[in-house]
């Protein structure tokens, strides 16, 4: 079951912006997020939501999309993302979040795909802008943002090439495939 839900756990960049994803469904993933693994147990991490229309149009032009599809700009209007979640690290309790945040975007995103979401981790943010939309207080360093939605793409998982190539590319009818590097080549056997 978890290795299904690893394998649909792709990113995903275009959506049915029109298909809302409600609050509740977002406090059920951010409680996913608590019930992971804390370094030190600090629990340093504070979630913004966000599954409102307006305030949706002025974060999604704080996000870079797809660093790897240089000339797409992210998805147009009526495939973006129907909610977001800030991942944020709150300086009164730690001033290191270590993985902290990687292990609750991957439980957000997985409980997403078991719900019939998808979602993209994005790293590239315009912080200061995003942190005056979202009016927050300097304590919270803006770490990630997860959008979400339902999908409206496929993504595929392909063997990396003999030249080594990683870099994920989209078909014309907009099919994302994502090299993936054979198990033997990373599994390094100790004697």
């Amino acid at each position: 079951m978890i290795e299904d839900l690893i394998r649909r756990n792709r990113t995903f960049r275009r959506f049915h912006q029109n298909e809302s994803v409600n609050s509740e469904t977002l406090r059920e993933l951010v409680n996913l997020a608590r019930l992971g693994a804390s370094a030190g147990n600090m629990q340093p991490l504070k979630y913004a939501i966000s599954s409102d229309r307006e305030l949706n149009a002025r974060i999604f032009p704080t996000l870079a999309w797809a660093g790897y599809l240089k000339d797409w700009p992210g998805p147009p209007e009526g495939e973006r993302p129907a909610a977001y979640v800030i991942i944020l690290g709150d300086t009164n309790i730690s001033s290191n979040f270590g993985c902290d945040h990687g292990i609750a975007a991957q439980n957000i995103l997985l409980g997403a795909v078991e719900r019939g979401l998808g979602g993209c981790m994005i790293g590239s943010i315009d912080r200061p802008k995003l942190r005056e939309i979202l009016s927050l207080p300097e304590r919270y360093e803006i770490l990630l943002v997860i959008a979400l939605g339902k999908p409206k793409e496929k993504v595929v998982l392909d063997e990396v090439g003999p030249n080594g190539d990683i870099r994920y590319w989209r078909e014309p009818d907009g099919t994302h495939h994502v090299p993936k590097r054979r198990l033997d080549e990373i599994v390094i056997e100790l004697r």
